[in-house]
C-alpha cells in the first residue's frame, strides 16, 4: 500500500484574476499562493517521511508550490507533464465572463469533449493513468511507500476518481481542492492504472 499525498498548487496570479489557466505553463505563485506553498510544506512534512519523493506537474505554479516542499522533505522534484492541468484550449487566460456557452455534442459524455478546442477529460485521465503505471514501478519495480503529488484542480480531480476505483465520467467536480490543499489517498499500486 502507498500513502499518496495530493496537494493543489497554492494560489496563482491567475487565480486572483479568476482567469482560467490550463496548460498555461508560466503563471507564477502570488504573494498568498508563496504562503500556501509554505503551509502546505510543513503539513506534508507531518505527513510522510523525510526523503519521500515529490512528483510535480511542470507548470510554473506547481513547481513552485512542490520547492519547498521538497526542501521540507530533504527530496528532489520529480517535474512531470502528465500531471499538467487539463489543457482548455482557447478558453485559456479568459475570465468565466468572457466564455461563450458550447452545445454538448450530440451522443458524447460531456466528460469526453475538449472544451474549447482542448482537451477531455478522457485525456487527462489517460496520461494520469500513464504516470501511475509508472509509478507503481518507480521503486525497484514496486509502488513507492508514500509519495507526493503537486498539481491541478481539475486534473487531481481526475487523478482522484482514478485512485479510487473511479472513471473520469465519475469525477467529483463538488469537491473542494481550495489552492494549497492536501487530500490523501491509500493506493493499491493497481487501482487506475487499467
Amino acid at each position: 500500500m502507498t500513502l499518496i499525498v495530493l496537494v493543489r498548487h497554492g494560489q496563482s496570479t491567475w487565480n486572483l484574476e479568476h482567469r482560467l489557466q490550463g496548460q498555461r505553463m508560466d503563471v507564477p505563485l502570488s504573494g498568498l499562493g508563496q504562503q500556501q506553498a509554505q503551509d502546505a510544506a510543513g503539513r506534508v512534512a507531518g505527513l510522510v517521511s523525510p526523503g519521500t519523493p515529490v512528483f510535480s506537474s511542470d507548470q510554473d505554479r506547481a513547481l513552485q508550490t512542490a520547492a519547498p516542499i521538497a526542501a521540507a522533505l530533504g527530496a528532489a522534484i520529480h517535474p512531470d507533464p502528465r500531471l499538467r492541468e487539463q489543457d482548455l484550449g482557447a478558453m485559456e487566460g479568459l475570465t468565466p465572463d468572457q466564455l461563450t456557452p458550447e452545445p454538448a455534442p450530440e451522443g458524447l459524455d460531456i466528460a469526453d469533449v475538449g472544451w474549447g478546442g482542448g482537451e477531455s477529460l478522457a485525456e487527462v485521465a489517460a496520461r494520469s493513468r500513464s504516470f501511475l503505471a509508472d509509478l507503481a514501478l518507480c521503486d525497484h519495480g514496486h509502488p513507492p511507500a508514500q509519495a507526493v503529488i503537486v498539481g491541478h484542480g481539475d486534473a487531481l480531480r481526475v487523478l482522484i476518481a482514478l485512485l479510487d476505483g473511479r472513471t473520469h465520467r465519475e469525477c467529483d467536480f463538488a469537491l473542494e481542492l481550495g489552492n494549497g490543499e492536501i487530500i490523501t489517498r491509500t493506493w493499491t499500486g493497481t487501482a487506475g492504472v487499467a
